[in-house]
């Protein structure tokens, strides 16, 4: 029997992912057409991937397919936003509160190592937005990996996916930025207190004022 020889990745993922790319920056803004003639012309591939790149897009919420009209990247409203911020809330805190208990000590060291990276991109002078973002999902996703619940990190990848689309609006509010990171050190000094009902509880407060800031 012959050997199998696969690709390291499909060529329509690869495209799924410069798509993504494309729509967090806003180079394919909410609610806009995508031209999937002149994309897949412009990346050298047939419209094969490029149709599967869209499916696969679309089942993760950020492109919706419209019968006879095409693919558009998903506008999000107010009620969608506030079901996928509550989602994350039940999730993430719950996740907190796993490990505000049953962390080990180098686990701890290196979410406070990622919460000192955050805390350095916020400086009198200036605020390193970009790296903010960055820093700030690094930390939320190895939360998750430390709470060791492969379902639960599942749903949050896609639900953060789809936050994405209006993360900006959420951090561009005036002082937000700071009182994000407030509420981070709060929920640092929960989890290194190992107290887990309050670390639960410093989550759901970070979402629901998020919410409130997106909205």
């Amino acid at each position: 029997m012959a050997e199998l020889s696969l690709a390291p990745r499909a060529l329509y993922e690869e495209v799924a992912e410069l798509l993504r790319q494309r729509i967090f920056s806003r180079e394919l803004a909410p609610g806009s057409w995508i031209d999937e003639l002149k994309i897949a012309h412009d990346y050298g591939i047939s419209r094969t991937p490029m149709r599967e790149a869209l499916k696969v897009l679309a089942t993760e919420g950020l492109v919706t397919m419209k019968v006879r009209r095409g693919a558009y990247v998903t506008e999000v409203s107010e009620r969608d936003l506030a079901d996928v911020y509550h989602l994350l809330s039940l999730l993430e805190s719950d996740a907190a509160g796993v490990v505000a208990h049953t962390a080990n000590e180098a686990q701890v060291v290196e979410l406070l190592a990622l919460h000192q990276e955050l805390e350095n991109t916020v400086k009198p002078e200036q605020v390193d937005r970009a790296r903010f973002f960055e820093i700030n999902e690094r930390f939320h996703m190895r939360l998750l990996e430390i709470a060791d619940n492969r379902w639960r990190n599942q749903m949050v990848a896609d639900l953060r996916k789809v936050m994405k689309l209006n993360r900006h609006n959420s951090l561009l509010k005036s002082g937000r930025i700071q009182e994000s990171l407030d509420e981070h050190r709060a929920i640092m000094a929960a989890l290194t207190a190992r107290d887990a009902r309050l670390c639960t509880q410093r989550m759901q407060e970070h979402f629901n004022n998020g919410l409130e800031a997106a909205i």
